[in-house]
């Protein structure tokens, strides 16, 4: 494996003060081995390659916590629908006529645009996952899988949660860790409490996470407090769902009852604002989360309820949404950022990524920042916020190895990826 030496301004994300203007990482079996400023590197490390990127600013690879990235499959094909008739007439009825390569292929799509665009680590929730496993480990990036499962067809449960099973035995640490299965029940409103405790019994069995969407919508809201009396935190608890680890998706309706649960079980929460934004799901009380002591990362959703992976555009919109129903002092431009970087890591449980520091794995890009909208530079966690998108991205590494370099993809045919795409995407809509 190659050692590096990267020479740029380096964000590392280890506190609002730390920036090194003229800084350089070194970087040796994966690893980083030093931060600092220019000539920090320890004595007598030789590199085999050194990348000076003198105008850009290296910081963390972002970490998208909540996607489904097959979803690709589906970009502009039901737009502008609140969720439920999304789903019940659009979704649903498409992904019914979707095969297993159609979901690698997608997954592959979703994998050029993240890596183009900054993202390293990615927590998914879909179908045929083990096609997005391929994807990720031919992409060389880092993820977080579940099989999404819904539960009120006894037959079609039991099916999705072997196809779980299966995920984990056969892709759980697979990549020199660069995966890690969850297990995927869908949504309390389409997952009865049977179904729902089997789907824990069995993951505990395994020692595996959950991911699953939860307080997303009002309708939602509305569903279980008539069908149970209660908030879906507060059922989900009496499942028997939360203790472990817990990704929870959305978490926008929340009373104060509910947080609290959140916070007493460790429950690590995934927002996503412009998912939320475009659906009319509402906003999510993110300071108060946050305040509580919750973890809480950064997610795109889907690209059918988005419509990209850009996870740059989503933090500039995290933290204006707050902004707009609170003060604007909420979610300052360095703490989207890590939300976005540390929060990430902590939602997805990976170990020693989300910064730069000595001992942690080389997972990190760089941004472009010749450009004229980073001009005058006043404060770059501001710029990289408020300013920068993902076409800003100039290099991408994960676990020490370049997965993008001068914006070009070195592990994925992304022409080829782009034309299968449309070619079954046109297809499968057709058939619908």
């Amino acid at each position: 494996m190659a050692k590096y030496l990267i020479r740029a301004m380096v964000l590392p994300m280890t506190g609002s003060g730390d920036f090194y203007e003229q800084g350089e990482i070194a970087i040796e079996e994966g690893k980083i081995i030093s931060v600092g400023e220019k000539g920090s590197a320890p004595e007598g490390f030789i590199p085999d390659r050194t990348l000076t990127l003198i105008d850009d600013v290296i910081m963390p690879g972002l970490i998208n916590t909540h996607t489904h990235a097959a979803m690709t499959m589906l970009r502009g094909y039901a737009d502008d629908m609140p969720l439920m008739p999304w789903l019940e007439e659009k979704v649903w009825p498409f992904e019914a006529k979707m095969k297993a390569e159609d979901m690698y292929w997608g997954s592959a799509l979703a994998l050029c645009e993240m890596i183009r665009s900054g993202t390293t680590t990615m927590a998914d929730m879909y179908m045929e996952e083990q096609e997005t496993a391929k994807a990720v480990l031919e992409a060389g990036t880092r993820a977080s899988l579940s099989r999404g499962m819904t539960g009120f067809d006894p037959q079609a449960a039991s099916k999705a949660l072997k196809e779980n099973i299966e995920l984990f035995t056969n892709y759980d640490n697979a990549g020199q860790g660069r995966i890690k299965v969850l297990f995927g029940p869908h949504a309390p409103y389409t997952c009865p409490g049977e179904f729902l405790q089997m789907v824990k019994r069995q993951a505990d069995s395994l020692g595996a996470g959950i991911h699953i969407h939860l307080a997303e919508t009002k309708a939602e809201l509305a569903m279980i407090k008539e069908k149970y009396g209660k908030t879906p935190v507060k059922w989900l608890e009496e499942q028997g769902i939360f203790g472990g680890h817990v990704i929870a998706a959305h978490c926008v309706h929340l009373t104060e009852e509910d947080m609290e649960i959140l916070k007493k079980y460790k429950v690590a929460v995934a927002h996503n604002p412009e998912s939320n934004m475009k659906l009319n799901s509402g906003t999510a009380p993110i300071p108060e989360l946050l305040q509580k002591g919750i973890a809480v990362g950064i997610g795109t959703d889907g690209t059918s309820s988005n419509n990209d992976l850009d996870m740059f555009s989503e933090m500039r919109s995290a933290s204006f949404q707050q902004k707009l129903v609170g003060s604007c002092e909420d979610l300052k431009a360095y703490d989207v950022l890590d939300m976005a970087t540390n929060g990430g890591a902590k939602v997805t449980g990976f170990k020693n990524i989300g910064k730069l520091v000595p001992g942690y794995k080389a997972d990190l890009i760089s941004v472009d920042f010749s450009q004229p909208h980073f001009y005058p530079r006043f404060s770059i966690p501001s710029h990289l916020v408020y300013c920068a998108k993902g076409s800003d991205v100039r290099t991408v590494m994960v676990d020490g190895k370049l997965l993008m370099e001068e914006r070009k993809l070195l592990t994925l045919d992304e022409r080829k990826i782009c034309l299968e795409v449309e070619k079954r995407a046109k297809r499968i809509a057709s058939e619908v």
